[in-house]
Protein backbone atom coordinates (compact mmCIF):
# COMPACT_ATOMS: atom_id res chain seq x y z
CA UNK A 1 0.00 0.00 0.00
CA UNK A 2 1.44 3.37 -1.06
CA UNK A 3 1.94 6.16 1.48
CA UNK A 4 -0.71 8.57 0.00
CA UNK A 5 -3.26 5.74 -0.14
CA UNK A 6 -2.55 4.73 3.47
CA UNK A 7 -2.94 8.28 4.79
CA UNK A 8 -6.08 8.85 2.72
CA UNK A 9 -7.60 5.67 4.11
CA UNK A 10 -6.88 6.83 7.66
CA UNK A 11 -8.51 10.18 6.97
CA UNK A 12 -11.65 8.58 5.55
CA UNK A 13 -12.27 6.61 8.74
CA UNK A 14 -14.25 9.08 10.79
CA UNK A 15 -13.40 9.55 14.44
CA UNK A 16 -15.61 10.82 17.23
CA UNK A 17 -14.50 14.39 16.64
CA UNK A 18 -15.28 14.33 12.92
CA UNK A 19 -18.78 12.89 12.68
CA UNK A 20 -19.96 15.96 10.75
CA UNK A 21 -17.43 15.31 8.01
CA UNK A 22 -18.49 11.68 7.80
CA UNK A 23 -22.13 12.79 7.48
CA UNK A 24 -21.24 15.27 4.74
CA UNK A 25 -19.26 12.55 2.94
CA UNK A 26 -22.36 10.37 2.87
CA UNK A 27 -24.42 13.29 1.55
CA UNK A 28 -21.84 13.72 -1.22
CA UNK A 29 -22.00 10.04 -2.09
CA UNK A 30 -25.80 10.19 -2.07
CA UNK A 31 -25.81 13.22 -4.36
CA UNK A 32 -23.54 11.52 -6.88
CA UNK A 33 -25.51 8.26 -6.79
CA UNK A 34 -28.87 9.99 -7.23
CA UNK A 35 -27.55 12.10 -10.10
CA UNK A 36 -26.09 9.10 -11.91
CA UNK A 37 -29.24 7.02 -11.31
CA UNK A 38 -31.58 9.74 -12.60
CA UNK A 39 -29.66 10.24 -15.84
CA UNK A 40 -29.31 6.49 -16.49
CA UNK A 41 -33.02 5.89 -15.82
CA UNK A 42 -33.95 8.77 -18.14
CA UNK A 43 -31.86 7.29 -20.96
CA UNK A 44 -33.21 3.80 -20.21
CA UNK A 45 -36.81 5.03 -20.49
CA UNK A 46 -36.13 6.98 -23.68
CA UNK A 47 -34.42 3.96 -25.25
CA UNK A 48 -37.37 1.88 -24.14
CA UNK A 49 -39.80 4.29 -25.80
CA UNK A 50 -37.90 4.18 -29.07
CA UNK A 51 -37.49 0.42 -29.01
CA UNK A 52 -41.07 -0.45 -28.03
CA UNK A 53 -42.77 2.12 -30.26
CA UNK A 54 -40.60 1.19 -33.25
CA UNK A 55 -41.24 -2.53 -32.69
CA UNK A 56 -45.01 -2.09 -32.51
CA UNK A 57 -45.15 0.17 -35.55
CA UNK A 58 -43.00 -2.26 -37.54
CA UNK A 59 -45.10 -5.27 -36.51
CA UNK A 60 -48.27 -3.52 -37.61
CA UNK A 61 -46.88 -1.79 -40.74
CA UNK A 62 -43.43 -3.21 -41.60
CA UNK A 63 -40.54 -0.90 -42.57
CA UNK A 64 -41.73 0.62 -45.85
CA UNK A 65 -45.18 1.38 -47.21
CA UNK A 66 -45.92 1.74 -50.93
CA UNK A 67 -49.19 3.39 -51.91
CA UNK A 68 -50.50 5.45 -54.84
CA UNK A 69 -50.84 9.23 -54.85
CA UNK A 70 -54.33 10.40 -53.95
CA UNK A 71 -55.05 7.05 -52.25
CA UNK A 72 -55.92 5.54 -55.60
CA UNK A 73 -56.22 1.80 -55.98
CA UNK A 74 -53.30 -0.18 -57.40
CA UNK A 75 -54.12 -2.55 -60.25
CA UNK A 76 -52.10 -5.50 -61.56
CA UNK A 77 -50.39 -5.64 -58.17
CA UNK A 78 -49.16 -9.22 -58.57
CA UNK A 79 -47.01 -8.15 -61.53
CA UNK A 80 -45.66 -5.22 -59.53
CA UNK A 81 -44.81 -7.54 -56.62
CA UNK A 82 -42.86 -9.79 -58.99
CA UNK A 83 -40.95 -6.81 -60.41
CA UNK A 84 -40.04 -5.48 -56.95
CA UNK A 85 -38.95 -8.91 -55.73
CA UNK A 86 -36.80 -9.52 -58.79
CA UNK A 87 -34.97 -6.17 -58.51
CA UNK A 88 -34.66 -5.96 -54.71
CA UNK A 89 -34.50 -9.59 -53.63
CA UNK A 90 -31.26 -8.98 -51.70
CA UNK A 91 -32.85 -6.24 -49.57
CA UNK A 92 -36.47 -7.30 -49.06
CA UNK A 93 -37.46 -9.88 -46.48
CA UNK A 94 -41.19 -9.84 -47.17
CA UNK A 95 -43.67 -7.92 -49.32
CA UNK A 96 -47.38 -8.15 -48.54
CA UNK A 97 -50.35 -6.33 -50.13
CA UNK A 98 -52.96 -4.53 -48.03
CA UNK A 99 -56.20 -2.59 -48.36
CA UNK A 100 -56.91 0.49 -46.25
CA UNK A 101 -60.31 2.21 -46.37
CA UNK A 102 -62.31 4.48 -44.10
CA UNK A 103 -65.62 3.09 -42.89
CA UNK A 104 -68.31 3.37 -40.25
CA UNK A 105 -68.54 0.58 -37.70
CA UNK A 106 -71.83 -0.02 -35.88
CA UNK A 107 -72.62 -2.19 -32.91
CA UNK A 108 -76.06 -2.68 -31.37
CA UNK A 109 -75.69 0.45 -29.27
CA UNK A 110 -73.05 2.73 -30.76
CA UNK A 111 -71.47 3.94 -33.99
CA UNK A 112 -67.91 5.11 -34.69
CA UNK A 113 -65.47 5.79 -37.50
CA UNK A 114 -62.77 3.26 -38.25
CA UNK A 115 -60.05 2.40 -40.75
CA UNK A 116 -60.56 -1.07 -42.19
CA UNK A 117 -57.30 -2.86 -42.96
CA UNK A 118 -57.47 -5.80 -45.31
CA UNK A 119 -54.38 -7.95 -44.80
CA UNK A 120 -53.25 -11.44 -45.66
CA UNK A 121 -53.42 -14.23 -43.10
CA UNK A 122 -49.61 -14.50 -43.09
CA UNK A 123 -49.09 -10.78 -42.48
CA UNK A 124 -51.65 -10.78 -39.67
CA UNK A 125 -50.07 -13.77 -38.00
CA UNK A 126 -46.70 -11.97 -37.93
CA UNK A 127 -48.18 -8.65 -36.83
CA UNK A 128 -51.50 -8.06 -35.12
CA UNK A 129 -51.66 -11.66 -33.85
CA UNK A 130 -48.93 -10.78 -31.34
CA UNK A 131 -51.29 -8.35 -29.58
CA UNK A 132 -54.44 -10.47 -29.22
CA UNK A 133 -55.80 -10.13 -25.65
CA UNK A 134 -59.25 -11.67 -26.09
CA UNK A 135 -60.56 -14.29 -28.47
CA UNK A 136 -58.19 -15.61 -31.11
CA UNK A 137 -56.43 -14.53 -34.24
CA UNK A 138 -58.74 -15.38 -37.13
CA UNK A 139 -59.13 -13.57 -40.43
CA UNK A 140 -60.55 -16.36 -42.58
CA UNK A 141 -64.28 -16.21 -43.27
CA UNK A 142 -66.53 -18.53 -41.31
CA UNK A 143 -69.66 -20.27 -42.59
CA UNK A 144 -71.82 -17.58 -41.00
CA UNK A 145 -70.04 -14.24 -41.32
CA UNK A 146 -66.53 -12.96 -42.11
CA UNK A 147 -64.20 -12.37 -39.16
CA UNK A 148 -62.87 -9.04 -37.93
CA UNK A 149 -60.24 -8.04 -35.37
CA UNK A 150 -60.72 -4.76 -33.51
CA UNK A 151 -58.70 -2.81 -30.97
CA UNK A 152 -59.50 -2.97 -27.27
CA UNK A 153 -60.17 0.74 -26.97
CA UNK A 154 -62.57 0.65 -29.92
CA UNK A 155 -64.30 -2.41 -28.43
CA UNK A 156 -64.81 -0.54 -25.16
CA UNK A 157 -66.28 2.46 -26.99
CA UNK A 158 -68.68 0.25 -28.95
CA UNK A 159 -69.50 -1.93 -25.90
CA UNK A 160 -68.74 -5.14 -27.76
CA UNK A 161 -66.80 -8.31 -27.06
CA UNK A 162 -65.60 -11.34 -29.00
CA UNK A 163 -68.43 -13.21 -30.69
CA UNK A 164 -70.57 -10.09 -31.16
CA UNK A 165 -71.88 -9.02 -34.54
CA UNK A 166 -70.97 -5.59 -35.94
CA UNK A 167 -71.85 -3.89 -39.23
CA UNK A 168 -69.47 -2.07 -41.55
CA UNK A 169 -70.70 0.76 -43.82
CA UNK A 170 -68.48 2.27 -46.52
CA UNK A 171 -68.46 3.59 -50.07
CA UNK A 172 -67.84 1.14 -52.88
CA UNK A 173 -65.59 1.50 -55.92
CA UNK A 174 -64.40 4.87 -54.55
CA UNK A 175 -67.62 6.45 -55.80
CA UNK A 176 -70.48 8.30 -54.16
CA UNK A 177 -73.30 5.86 -53.38
CA UNK A 178 -76.12 5.78 -55.92
CA UNK A 179 -78.77 3.42 -57.20
CA UNK A 180 -76.26 1.88 -59.59
CA UNK A 181 -73.48 1.88 -56.99
CA UNK A 182 -74.96 1.11 -53.56
CA UNK A 183 -72.78 1.53 -50.44
CA UNK A 184 -70.81 -1.39 -49.06
CA UNK A 185 -72.65 -2.94 -46.12
CA UNK A 186 -71.41 -6.11 -44.46
CA UNK A 187 -71.85 -7.78 -41.09
CA UNK A 188 -68.80 -9.25 -39.33
CA UNK A 189 -68.28 -11.40 -36.28
CA UNK A 190 -65.63 -10.18 -33.82
CA UNK A 191 -63.16 -13.05 -33.66
CA UNK A 192 -60.55 -11.29 -31.53
CA UNK A 193 -59.63 -8.11 -29.73
CA UNK A 194 -56.07 -6.82 -29.85
CA UNK A 195 -54.23 -4.30 -27.69
CA UNK A 196 -50.98 -2.88 -29.02
CA UNK A 197 -50.81 -0.23 -26.29
CA UNK A 198 -50.85 2.50 -28.95
CA UNK A 199 -54.19 4.29 -28.94
CA UNK A 200 -53.59 5.43 -32.53
CA UNK A 201 -54.13 1.80 -33.58
CA UNK A 202 -56.32 0.36 -30.81
CA UNK A 203 -58.94 3.06 -31.34
CA UNK A 204 -58.92 3.45 -35.13
CA UNK A 205 -57.96 0.21 -36.90
CA UNK A 206 -59.91 -2.97 -37.56
CA UNK A 207 -58.45 -5.90 -39.50
CA UNK A 208 -60.18 -8.24 -41.95
CA UNK A 209 -59.06 -10.70 -44.58
CA UNK A 210 -57.61 -9.19 -47.77
CA UNK A 211 -59.99 -11.09 -50.06
CA UNK A 212 -62.97 -10.06 -47.91
CA UNK A 213 -61.89 -6.41 -48.12
CA UNK A 214 -61.61 -6.63 -51.91
CA UNK A 215 -65.18 -7.90 -52.16
CA UNK A 216 -66.48 -5.40 -49.59
CA UNK A 217 -65.01 -2.33 -51.27
CA UNK A 218 -65.44 -3.51 -54.87
CA UNK A 219 -61.68 -3.85 -55.38
CA UNK A 220 -61.37 -7.25 -57.06
CA UNK A 221 -57.84 -7.45 -58.44
CA UNK A 222 -56.89 -4.19 -56.72
CA UNK A 223 -55.18 -3.17 -53.47
CA UNK A 224 -54.30 0.03 -51.60
CA UNK A 225 -50.57 -0.67 -51.29
CA UNK A 226 -47.73 -2.89 -50.12
CA UNK A 227 -46.05 -3.38 -46.78
CA UNK A 228 -42.34 -4.14 -47.16
CA UNK A 229 -40.06 -5.55 -44.50
CA UNK A 230 -36.34 -5.14 -45.17
CA UNK A 231 -33.47 -7.38 -44.14
CA UNK A 232 -31.20 -4.56 -42.98
CA UNK A 233 -32.91 -1.79 -40.99
CA UNK A 234 -29.98 0.52 -41.72
CA UNK A 235 -31.08 0.47 -45.36
CA UNK A 236 -34.68 1.59 -44.79
CA UNK A 237 -34.32 5.18 -45.96
CA UNK A 238 -31.95 4.38 -48.80
CA UNK A 239 -34.14 1.55 -50.04
CA UNK A 240 -37.19 3.83 -49.91
CA UNK A 241 -35.48 6.24 -52.27
CA UNK A 242 -34.40 3.43 -54.58
CA UNK A 243 -37.94 2.01 -54.68
CA UNK A 244 -39.38 5.43 -55.46
CA UNK A 245 -36.95 5.84 -58.36
CA UNK A 246 -37.78 2.34 -59.59
CA UNK A 247 -41.58 2.57 -59.36
CA UNK A 248 -42.02 6.26 -60.35
CA UNK A 249 -45.38 8.02 -60.41
CA UNK A 250 -48.13 7.27 -59.36
CA UNK A 251 -46.47 5.23 -56.61
CA UNK A 252 -45.62 6.88 -53.30
CA UNK A 253 -42.93 5.17 -51.18
CA UNK A 254 -42.49 6.11 -47.52
CA UNK A 255 -40.55 4.62 -44.64
CA UNK A 256 -42.08 4.23 -41.18
CA UNK A 257 -39.85 7.11 -40.05
CA UNK A 258 -41.61 9.43 -42.49
CA UNK A 259 -45.10 8.05 -41.96
CA UNK A 260 -44.75 8.40 -38.18
CA UNK A 261 -42.39 11.35 -38.27
CA UNK A 262 -44.22 13.04 -35.40
CA UNK A 263 -43.54 10.09 -33.08
CA UNK A 264 -39.86 9.67 -33.93
CA UNK A 265 -39.27 13.43 -33.86
CA UNK A 266 -40.85 13.52 -30.41
CA UNK A 267 -38.56 10.71 -29.26
CA UNK A 268 -35.49 12.52 -30.59
CA UNK A 269 -36.54 15.75 -28.88
CA UNK A 270 -36.82 13.93 -25.56
CA UNK A 271 -33.13 13.02 -25.76
CA UNK A 272 -31.86 16.52 -26.43
CA UNK A 273 -32.20 17.84 -22.83
CA UNK A 274 -30.34 14.83 -21.41
CA UNK A 275 -26.83 16.38 -21.74
CA UNK A 276 -28.09 19.54 -19.99
CA UNK A 277 -29.66 17.51 -17.19
CA UNK A 278 -26.50 15.43 -16.87
CA UNK A 279 -24.38 18.58 -16.74
CA UNK A 280 -26.51 20.21 -14.04
CA UNK A 281 -26.56 17.09 -11.88
CA UNK A 282 -22.82 16.57 -12.21
CA UNK A 283 -22.16 20.25 -11.37
CA UNK A 284 -24.04 19.74 -8.10
CA UNK A 285 -22.02 16.60 -7.42
CA UNK A 286 -18.79 18.44 -8.27
CA UNK A 287 -19.51 21.22 -5.77
CA UNK A 288 -20.38 18.60 -3.16
CA UNK A 289 -17.00 16.93 -3.65
CA UNK A 290 -15.13 20.26 -3.60
CA UNK A 291 -16.91 21.26 -0.40
CA UNK A 292 -16.38 17.90 1.29
CA UNK A 293 -12.67 17.72 0.52
CA UNK A 294 -12.15 21.39 1.47
CA UNK A 295 -13.73 20.69 4.85
CA UNK A 296 -11.47 17.67 5.22
CA UNK A 297 -8.48 19.84 4.34
CA UNK A 298 -9.51 22.40 6.98
CA UNK A 299 -9.94 19.67 9.57
CA UNK A 300 -6.59 18.09 8.74
CA UNK A 301 -4.51 21.28 8.35
CA UNK A 302 -2.36 20.47 11.37
CA UNK A 303 -1.76 16.90 10.16
CA UNK A 304 -0.86 18.24 6.69
CA UNK A 305 1.68 20.59 8.29
CA UNK A 306 3.22 17.69 10.23
CA UNK A 307 3.41 15.56 7.08
CA UNK A 308 5.11 18.35 5.13
CA UNK A 309 7.54 19.03 7.97
CA UNK A 310 8.49 15.33 7.90
CA UNK A 311 9.39 15.65 4.22
CA UNK A 312 6.16 14.73 2.40
CA UNK A 313 6.23 16.50 -0.96
CA UNK A 314 3.41 18.40 -2.62
CA UNK A 315 2.68 15.61 -5.07
CA UNK A 316 2.01 13.13 -2.28
CA UNK A 317 -0.25 15.61 -0.43
CA UNK A 318 -2.21 16.16 -3.63
CA UNK A 319 -2.57 12.40 -4.13
CA UNK A 320 -3.90 11.94 -0.60
CA UNK A 321 -6.92 14.14 -1.24
CA UNK A 322 -7.34 13.04 -4.85
CA UNK A 323 -7.69 9.49 -3.58
CA UNK A 324 -10.42 10.64 -1.22
CA UNK A 325 -12.25 12.31 -4.08
CA UNK A 326 -11.83 9.13 -6.11
CA UNK A 327 -13.16 7.06 -3.23
CA UNK A 328 -16.29 9.20 -2.86
CA UNK A 329 -16.84 9.21 -6.63
CA UNK A 330 -16.50 5.45 -7.06
CA UNK A 331 -18.90 4.65 -4.22
CA UNK A 332 -21.43 7.21 -5.49
CA UNK A 333 -21.21 6.00 -9.09
CA UNK A 334 -21.53 2.33 -8.13
CA UNK A 335 -24.50 3.07 -5.88
CA UNK A 336 -26.13 5.09 -8.68
CA UNK A 337 -25.65 2.26 -11.19
CA UNK A 338 -27.12 -0.30 -8.79
CA UNK A 339 -30.07 1.96 -7.94
CA UNK A 340 -30.81 2.64 -11.62
CA UNK A 341 -30.61 -1.06 -12.50
CA UNK A 342 -32.83 -2.17 -9.62
CA UNK A 343 -35.51 0.45 -10.35
CA UNK A 344 -35.40 -0.42 -14.06
CA UNK A 345 -35.90 -4.13 -13.38
CA UNK A 346 -38.76 -3.42 -10.95
CA UNK A 347 -40.56 -1.30 -13.57
CA UNK A 348 -39.85 -3.84 -16.31
CA UNK A 349 -41.22 -6.76 -14.31
CA UNK A 350 -44.11 -5.19 -12.40
CA UNK A 351 -45.09 -2.15 -14.56
CA UNK A 352 -45.67 0.07 -11.55
CA UNK A 353 -45.83 3.30 -13.57
CA UNK A 354 -48.53 3.58 -16.23
CA UNK A 355 -49.06 6.23 -18.90
CA UNK A 356 -52.06 7.63 -20.77
CA UNK A 357 -51.84 5.83 -24.11
CA UNK A 358 -53.51 8.64 -26.07
CA UNK A 359 -50.65 10.98 -25.10
CA UNK A 360 -47.55 8.77 -24.97
CA UNK A 361 -48.54 6.17 -27.64
CA UNK A 362 -48.06 3.35 -25.11
CA UNK A 363 -49.81 2.56 -21.83
CA UNK A 364 -46.84 1.88 -19.54
CA UNK A 365 -43.33 3.22 -19.03
CA UNK A 366 -41.03 1.08 -21.24
CA UNK A 367 -37.58 -0.04 -20.12
CA UNK A 368 -34.63 -0.93 -22.37
CA UNK A 369 -31.49 -1.55 -20.32
CA UNK A 370 -28.37 -0.62 -22.28
CA UNK A 371 -25.15 -1.10 -20.33
CA UNK A 372 -23.29 1.22 -22.69
CA UNK A 373 -25.33 4.06 -21.14
CA UNK A 374 -24.25 2.91 -17.68
CA UNK A 375 -20.61 2.93 -18.76
CA UNK A 376 -20.81 6.29 -20.54
CA UNK A 377 -22.49 8.13 -17.65
CA UNK A 378 -20.15 6.51 -15.12
CA UNK A 379 -17.00 7.48 -17.03
CA UNK A 380 -18.14 11.09 -17.55
CA UNK A 381 -19.14 11.47 -13.91
CA UNK A 382 -15.91 9.92 -12.64
CA UNK A 383 -13.75 12.15 -14.84
CA UNK A 384 -15.51 15.34 -13.76
CA UNK A 385 -15.51 14.37 -10.08
CA UNK A 386 -11.78 13.64 -10.13
CA UNK A 387 -11.18 16.93 -11.91
CA UNK A 388 -13.13 18.70 -9.17
CA UNK A 389 -11.15 16.89 -6.47
CA UNK A 390 -7.95 18.39 -7.82
CA UNK A 391 -8.90 21.93 -6.69
CA UNK A 392 -8.94 21.31 -2.89
CA UNK A 393 -6.08 18.80 -3.27
CA UNK A 394 -3.93 21.47 -4.91
CA UNK A 395 -4.82 23.95 -2.12
CA UNK A 396 -3.77 21.40 0.51
CA UNK A 397 -0.44 20.80 -1.21
CA UNK A 398 0.37 24.56 -1.18
CA UNK A 399 -0.08 25.03 2.59
CA UNK A 400 2.90 26.40 4.54
CA UNK A 401 4.06 23.74 7.07
CA UNK A 402 4.69 26.22 9.93
CA UNK A 403 1.37 28.00 9.49
CA UNK A 404 -0.44 24.68 9.14
CA UNK A 405 1.01 23.26 12.36
CA UNK A 406 0.05 26.42 14.28
CA UNK A 407 -3.46 26.45 12.76
CA UNK A 408 -6.33 26.02 15.23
Amino acid sequence: MSFPFYISKRYLKSKKDSRLLSFISWITIGGISLGVAIVIIALTILNGFQKVVSKKIIELNDHIKVTAFGDKNIKNYETIIDDINSHFSNDIQSLTPFISKLAIIKSKKRVDGVTIMGISEEKGRLGVANFIVDGKFKLTDSDEKPAILIGKKLAEKLLIKTGDIITIFSIKNNKVPSLSNPPAIQQFIVSGIYESGMSEYDDLYAYINLATAQRLFGMEGEISGFNIKVKNVQRIEKLSEELQDFLHYPFYVRSIYKIHQNIFTWLDLQKKPIPIILGLIIIVAVFNIIGTILMLVLEKISEIGILKSLGTNRKSITKIFLIQGMYLSIIGILAGNILAFVLSIIQKEFHLISLPGDVYFISEVPIAVDFSNYLLISVITFFLCISASFIPSFIASRLNPISAIRFE
